[in-house]
């Protein structure tokens, strides 16, 4: 009898090995080890300290107006905190890693508060990212820098294409490729569109001039309109060196513009090709050998 052990005539029973048994109950309830805590996939809302929540390097929002954080530390301290902060649990420094809610944290500091609601999730770098791109975004938080640096970082850090972002994000390719282009803009007028000078519309028309500076101070100092700095841009390409430097742009065509041709090209099998004009006008044009050709494009159109 293999588990039993003959005594005096008398079948005992033999120890049952209580490791074995141990590791087999916790697979069939999922019991986790001591030390580890498993977090449901949408969270775990607790009440914790305000002092064991840290910042995140990875928010993409570093601007935090003054007189904005004054605002919500009033209505916190009145009406107290409504939506929680989300965290992640930090290993390295202890107690919580903040996903998304910096701000709140930082205003509910200055209201005096002790205690705050946060949903605890366990989130990777990328989710990470992720998730407080998505808020911000949702939230028109970002200005229009941090909000390229947040895709710049997607893509550069974990390969997302920008097809994917498109589809994490909820924005349209387009968009998500013209905010990227303002992080070719010299630092100085990053710096503008960062502290609200410059929209992120004056600061698309200037992407690729050599003049991107000057043409910027002078935008603030005229206060021009989005409109009014297109007029001006393509008013400065019709001078003999305007018109040279103008061309010589357009033969250097972004990567972004090059994607969409290979793209439209793909799809359609003829040649494609795409000429960037001021601000984000632009020509597109379809190249067709015969009528059959023609009739197709115009059948992919109507429908």
């Amino acid at each position: 009898m293999p588990d039993t052990l003959k005594t005096w005539g008398t079948a005992m029973p033999l120890p049952l090995n209580k490791g074995r048994l141990g590791r087999g109950l916790a697979s069939l309830i999922g019991e986790v080890p001591t030390g580890e805590q498993r977090l449901p996939a949408e969270g775990e809302q607790r009440t914790v300290g305000i002092d064991q929540l840290h910042r995140s390097p990875l928010n993409p929002r570093r601007d935090f107006g003054d007189a904005e954080l004054a605002e919500l530390a009033d209505s916190i301290r009145t009406k107290g905190l409504l939506q929680p902060i989300i965290v992640r649990p930090d290993g390295g420094r202890g107690g919580y890693e903040i996903v998304a809610g910096e701000r709140r944290w930082r205003a509910a500091q200055r209201a005096g508060i002790h205690q705050v609601a946060v949903i605890v999730r366990d989130l990777s770098d990328q989710e990470l990212l992720e998730v407080a791109l998505i808020e911000n975004v949702q939230r028109t938080d970002l200005n229009a820098i941090e909000e390229a640096t947040g895709y710049n970082d997607l893509t550069e850090r974990f390969g997302y294409t920008q097809e994917q972002l498109a589809d994490v994000i909820g924005k349209s390719r387009s968009h998500i490729a013209n905010t990227l282009r303002l992080l070719k803009l010299p630092a100085t007028v990053r710096a503008l569109v960062t502290d609200g000078s410059l929209t992120a519309g004056h600061a698309r028309a200037l992407v690729g001039r050599e003049d991107a500076e000057v043409l910027a101070q002078r935008i603030v100092a005229q206060d021009l309109n989005v409109r009014a700095v297109e007029a001006l841009v393509q008013s400065q390409g019709k001078g003999a060196e305007g018109v040279s430097g103008a061309n010589r742009r357009s033969t250097d065509k972004d990567a972004d513009t090059r994607a969409f041709e290979k793209d439209l090209a793909d799809v359609l099998g003829l040649k494609v090709e795409i000429k960037p004009g001021p601000g984000e006008s632009g020509t597109l044009t379809i190249r067709y050998g015969n009528f059959d050709q023609l009739d197709y494009i115009r059948t992919r159109l109507v429908g």
